[in-house]
C-alpha cells in the first residue's frame, strides 16, 4: 500500500538519499549547503515550497517538490512541480502518477489555476507518463544560468 504525505522534520534521513539519487539521474551536483537550505524552506510554513514523500512498506520510495508562484495571466497562483523522483527498483508501479496526482490535489485545494513542470527530452519513461496525465504546452524553455 502506498502512502503519500508531506515531509516532516523527522523525514530528512529518508528524503536525502532520494534527493541525491534524483541529482545523479539528472547528472546534477547541487551543493550540500543548497540542499540544506532547500530542506529548511520545505519546513518553513511561510515559504511557497513544499515536499512530499511516497512511502511503501515503511520505505520512502519517491519524492515530489512543488512551488507556488504568482502569474500575470490568472488570479490563482500556478504550481510548479519542480522535482519528481521514484526509486529505480519500483518505477512503473504507479508511484510517479500518485505523486503527481498528490500535487494536483494540493494545488486545487490551494486555489492554484494550474500545475506545470519540465523534463528532459531524454526522459522517455517519464514522458510516457506525462503524456497520459498532462497536456504538452507547446512552449520551449530558454534560460540563462548565472
Amino acid at each position: 500500500m502506498l502512502d503519500i504525505r508531506p515531509i516532516t522534520a523527522a523525514d530528512h534521513a529518508a528524503w536525502l538519499p532520494l534527493w541525491q539519487a534524483y541529482q545523479r539521474f539528472y547528472q546534477a551536483e547541487i551543493p550540500a549547503e543548497t540542499s540544506a537550505l532547500t530542506w529548511q524552506r520545505f519546513l518553513d510554513p511561510a515559504e511557497p515550497m513544499h515536499a512530499a514523500l511516497a512511502w511503501q512498506d515503511g520505505e520512502a520510495v519517491g519524492l515530489v517538490h512543488f512551488i507556488y508562484h504568482r502569474s500575470c495571466w490568472t488570479s490563482g497562483d500556478y504550481c510548479y512541480l519542480q522535482d519528481l523522483f521514484v526509486a529505480e527498483h519500483i518505477r512503473g508501479g504507479g508511484v510517479g502518477r500518485a505523486l503527481i496526482e498528490h500535487v494536483y490535489a494540493e494545488a486545487r485545494a490551494a486555489g492554484a489555476s494550474r500545475v506545470h513542470w519540465l523534463t528532459q527530452e531524454s526522459n522517455y519513461q517519464g514522458r510516457m507518463l506525462y503524456d497520459r496525465i498532462g497536456d504538452r504546452s507547446g512552449f520551449i524553455q530558454y534560460r540563462k544560468l548565472f
